[in-house]
């Protein structure tokens, strides 16, 4: 007797829908600009004084590396599985492994760093039209409401997930560019500050420091390759929103950090909001600040959004492959999204913020902790597919001697990042962090091993579940 399974066939993702300024919206809603400028500016200036806008070119220099490297992939191969299939394609079963947990552990980390952020400055507005949004249950309930939020659109649709991520970002960064240019305006002759583009008493070793809070501040820029399957002209347009808005957010980033030491000067090492400081120095109107306020809580509202879409993607890929089990490996049938991984994760990020609420913990510092976390995981797979960079072109015969520099380049930034936050020893918690990570990491290996040593068939799967062939698993 004969026994027939019947499966289920898989949806698939929606494919060809992603426009070009939404696939930028996806890279730039990872980086978070406007939170980012909310804050890093001024720690940078802390130790590199009118050396701040130097480290965050440097920065940009080295992130543009990564994005050559990432889009000499991209230009081939258009993956639903991001670094995890662009990496197989160089340092085979085990890389694309380790590129994929470190990656899924980057958007995942930021994702659940950044809910903290968005209820913090979404308290902060409440509390500006006089409701009392203080305390642990207030925090818990926005936590609940905003992550909840965020995993809805992420399951509802890529093109809604994108298109709020779009809308909030340009608002947030409109927002702040405002403020920005009134500042400038407000200065008048003042506004040009030589100082800033002498190297004269330019401390390089806090320049150099400081490159790595300028690197932290681009994480998650490549967040579109994710997108391949579901991006009109993926070859083309994925490298241009990667590279591009890297470029820009660069270009915000050292414009803002020029302004803010023209502004404010010594001062801004010393302010706990260089953005609200600004605001209270010009005399804006009023209303100004709770825009400004609600400007960077949609910020880090669309940075817990768009990591989430990479983290639903890759896992799907995985799903496909084997990797994990292969109901992940399917989509919903309306939606078109990977919504078995989306409802773990999305609720994931909300459990562990509120235990950390629950702990006593102040929303930001969930920021610095979490995303340090996430952030780890970039490093990892940033420097992976660098060097996957290199041995692909080579065994494809393509020119690589770009590929070479930006790989060096991106692989010593990564390796200093690394270092830069492992010593001096930083104060607990941030010390066990990189052992945190580390832990995660060969858990993540306990399943690959297992596959190599049970199902080892599995492992000729990695990498070859991309581009053209991504419909019915099961």
């Amino acid at each position: 007797m004969t026994q027939t399974t019947e499966r289920k066939v898989d949806a698939g993702l929606r494919e060809g829908v992603m426009s070009g300024p939404e696939l930028a919206a996806q890279a730039i809603a990872s980086i978070a600009p406007s939170a980012v400028i909310a804050f890093t500016a001024a720690s940078i200036f802390l130790g590199a004084g009118n050396g701040t806008m130097m480290a965050f070119a440097l920065a940009t220099i080295v992130i543009l590396c990564v994005g050559y490297i990432v889009t000499v992939f991209a230009r081939r191969h258009a993956s639903a599985g991001s670094l995890y299939t662009y990496v197989s394609k160089g340092l085979g079963p085990s890389g694309a492994f380790a590129a994929g947990v470190a990656l899924l552990i980057g958007s995942w980390g930021i994702a659940a760093g950044s809910l903290g952020g968005a209820v913090s400055y979404a308290s902060d507005l409440l509390q500006l039209f006089g409701v009392p949004a203080t305390g642990t249950v207030w925090l818990i309930v926005l936590t609940v409401l905003i992550g909840g939020l965020a995993t809805f659109f992420t399951i509802r649709g890529i093109r809604i997930s994108a298109r709020v991520s779009l809308v909030l970002e340009l608002v947030s960064v409109f927002i702040i560019v405002v403020l920005l240019v009134a500042a400038l305006a407000w200065l008048g002759p003042d506004a040009w500050d030589p100082a800033q583009f002498s190297f004269e008493g330019v401390p390089f070793q806090g320049v150099a420091a400081g490159m790595v809070l300028g690197i932290l501040g681009f994480v998650g820029f490549s967040s579109a390759d994710a997108l391949g399957r579901e991006a009109r002209n993926p070859h083309t347009a994925i490298p241009r929103a990667i590279m591009w808005s890297a470029v820009v957010v660069g270009v915000l980033y050292v414009f803002a950090a020029y302004t803010q030491i023209a502004v404010l000067g010594d001062e801004l090492g010393e302010v706990a909001s260089p953005l609200q400081a600004i605001n209270d120095r010009i005399g804006m109107p009023v209303w100004f600040a709770p825009v400004l306020v609600f400007g960077v809580a949609a910020s880090f509202f669309a940075v817990v959004v768009a990591p989430l879409n990479v983290v639903g993607r890759i896992v799907y890929v995985m799903g496909k492959e084997g990797i994990v089990p292969e109901r992940f490996g399917r989509t919903h049938e309306t939606h078109l999204t990977p919504h078995r991984v989306l409802l773990i994760a999305g609720p994931a990020a909300i459990v562990l913020d509120v235990i950390l609420l629950l702990a006593g913990t102040h929303p930001m510092d969930i920021v610095v902790w979490v995303d340090t976390y996430g952030t780890y995981g970039y490093m990892v797979a940033y420097a992976l597919v660098a060097i996957a960079g290199i041995v692909y072109t080579k065994r494809a015969g393509i020119p690589n001697r770009l590929v070479w520099v930006c790989a060096v380049v991106a692989v010593v930034a990564m390796a200093y990042v690394f270092f830069a936050n492992v010593w001096p020893v930083p104060a607990f918690p941030i010390n066990v962090i990189p052992y945190i990570f580390v832990a995660t990491m060969l858990l993540a290996f306990a399943r690959f091993w297992w596959i190599r040593a049970n199902r080892p068939e599995v492992l000729k799967n990695v990498g070859n579940t991309h581009t053209e062939m991504l419909e019915g698993v099961g």
